[in-house]
Order: structure tokens, then sequence, then C-alpha cells
């Protein structure tokens, strides 16, 4: 297993580092090859540029700028978002990622004589995972649509493997969290990572 996590908060203490953690003590027991991507700890920059934007098409020097995330997610056979939900979608840095990063030729293949719309080019990936937090309720964050979530488990999804298996958990009304809700969520989150990762062979995993 190749795992990207892709991890997006701008505090180091945060709870979603938590999750990050717990995500990825998950992979190393299944003992699964892991590349970080620490967004606000590496000054990721989201802003797709106007140079960028006018090379959008031409590949491969499109990816030119995001030169080593573009191999990872070529690398990687899972993908896993770590980050929190804000105004009810993914924050600006991480949007800007997928902006810059699913680019054409790395994350889909555009139309052309033939074909009459895009085409998926992640079918690599066979797994697929979100993992946030939330301000709001549940019943809010769906009443609003779940923007991030749809992004990712369906816009980003639809470009992966067709049997992809997939992973979501997300932590509620947050600002109202307790030690508890804390660890009941960490705990929910280890289980959707086991699910996610599916029966490790014998002798896989990490010696104790």
């Amino acid at each position: 297993m190749r795992a990207l996590v892709v991890y997006c908060h701008p505090d180091p203490a945060s709870f979603t580092a938590a999750v990050r953690d717990t995500v990825l003590a998950q992979l190393q027991a299944a003992g699964a090859e892991i590349r970080l991507h620490d967004l606000y700890g590496t000054s990721f920059q989201p802003c797709l540029t106007q140079a960028e934007w006018q090379g959008y098409l031409d590949s491969p020097a499109n990816r030119a700028p995001v030169a080593d995330p573009a191999t990872d997610l070529g690398w990687c056979d899972t993908l896993i978002f770590v980050y929190p939900t804000w105004w009810y979608g993914p924050p600006a840095m991480l949007k800007g990622w997928l902006d810059r990063v699913l680019l054409p030729d790395v994350a889909f293949l555009m139309p052309d004589g033939v074909n009459k719309t895009i085409r998926p080019g992640l079918t690599h990936i066979t797994r697929l995972g979100v993992f946030t937090t939330c301000g709001a309720s549940r019943w809010l964050t769906f009443l609003v649509g779940a923007p991030g979530k749809r992004t990712l488990l369906r816009g980003v999804r639809l470009l992966c493997a067709k049997r992809a298996r997939t992973a979501f958990a997300a932590h509620y009304l947050m600002d109202s969290s307790t030690p508890d809700s804390r660890k009941a969520h960490l705990a929910r989150v280890s289980r959707a990572m086991d699910r996610l990762i599916g029966p490790v062979p014998q002798g896989q995993g990490v010696q104790a």
C-alpha cells in the first residue's frame, strides 16, 4: 500500500493534528509506505497563478510548478485528506491544492475528438479517505449540502478506480466538543481506517 496523506491545518496543536496522527498510526500498523503533505507546514502556495492558468493544458509542462505533489499523486494507491471544514467546505489552502495539483493528464484527461467529456486519470487510486471536523451540526451541514464532502467523495472519487473503497468520518459540533467526544471520534477514525485499509496480511503489520 502506498498512501498519500494530505493534511491541512494551521495549528500543529489542533485536534485535526490528532486525527492525522491516528490515520498515520493505522497506516504504519498496516505496513504502508506513506508520504505526508502538510500544506501549512510546507507553506504550500494555494493560488493558481496567471502563468499556470495559461499553461493549464500544456502537459507535461503544467506539472512543473507542483512537481512533487503531482508525482506523489501518481505514486499512491491510497489518498487521504485530513482537514477542518470551514464554511461547509475545505480550507482555501486545500481547495488551492486541488486547483493546482489535480491537473489535466495528472488527475483527468481532457475531452478530445472522440471523447466529449473529461475522463478519470486517477484510476490507480483504489482507496479514498476523508477525515474532517465541522463546527456546524450534522443536520445543518447536510441541509447546506456538505459541499466539502461532495467535492472529495463525489468529485475526486469519480476520477479514481471504479470500485475504489472510501471512508469518511466527521466530528460535528466541534466548537462544543468535549474530551469524551473527541476521544470517541478518534476511535471512529480508527474504525473507518480499518475498513479503508482492509485485512492486513499476516506478518505485515508493525511489531509491538
